[in-house]
């Protein structure tokens, strides 16, 4: 499955497809590219490898299907991963996250990390679960990131469109995400609009000495069987509702 734009012209060509297996260390650098929110995580966490083990691993070495790519020009520059097999991702990172520790934690000592690793460590071991809103145990996932060149609305809608048909293909009734939010960014309205509500959120501490402001991370999930896309029924009814409203305001005079 495939979904190609016809080419504009000066426009770079895209494509949405499936991953393969020599995408996977395009889809690692990627993950460590915009690990921090939307920029490379070096600056936080100086291990790209850890931080990619822990992100993508379970997803391109045990459940490939469910991840999808956008070529630009040829070249992957996003994609959109997550999980049929909730039960199955939780077994497999019962394996993996003690050993992405015990690795960390040797090279705390033997390479040194520098002190912004070690804080990022600090708080995973202190604080991340705490911090991490609840999800649901038995329900489809995703998450998706693009390089900043390649973001755009339509190539977000395109990627994320696909994995959302994929789900319905597959007889899935419901998906979330987990997706941070900050003031100047998305808010709750946002993720109503396109069909999601928000089921739970914490401020995640870990930024606070990057970014001046707040920093929550949202859990939302999506009703297929309600609105099976990205944009649909959700988006015309935020587009009626706000219509409604501005004819109920008082006219300024």
């Amino acid at each position: 499955m495939a979904v190609e734009t016809s080419p504009v012209p000066s426009e770079p060509r895209r494509i949405i497809r499936p991953y393969r297996p020599e995408d996977r260390e395009a889809v690692r650098a990627i993950c460590a590219d915009t690990g921090f929110l939307g920029r490379p995580i070096d600056a936080v966490f100086e291990d790209r490898e850890l931080f990619a083990d822990y992100l993508t691993r379970y997803y391109t070495d045990r459940e490939p299907e469910s991840t999808f790519v956008c070529e630009l020009d040829g070249e992957v520059k996003g994609y959109v991963m997550g999980s049929r097999f909730p039960q199955s991702k939780s077994r497999y990172e019962m394996w993996l996250l003690p050993t992405l520790v015990l690795k960390g934690l040797w090279r705390c000592f033997t390479r040194p990390y520098k002190a912004t690793t070690r804080s990022y460590m600090r708080w995973i071991i202190t604080k991340a679960r705490q911090e991490n809103p609840f999800t649901p145990p038995d329900i489809a996932h995703f998450h998706f990131n693009v390089r900043p060149e390649a973001r755009s609305i339509s190539a977000s809608r395109e990627l994320v469109d696909t994995y959302l048909k994929y789900l319905r293909d597959h007889g899935e009734k419901q998906v979330y995400a987990q997706v941070v939010a900050y003031e100047t960014r998305r808010g709750v309205r946002t993720f109503e609009r396109y069909g999601f509500r928000v089921i739970d959120e914490r401020e995640v501490t870990k930024y606070r000495d990057y970014y001046p402001k707040k920093i929550y991370l949202f859990t939302i999930l999506k009703d297929l069987a309600l609105n099976p896309s990205l944009y649909g029924v959700d988006l015309h009814q935020g587009h009626s509702d706000e219509h409604e409203a501005a004819k109920s305001r008082p006219s300024k005079k």
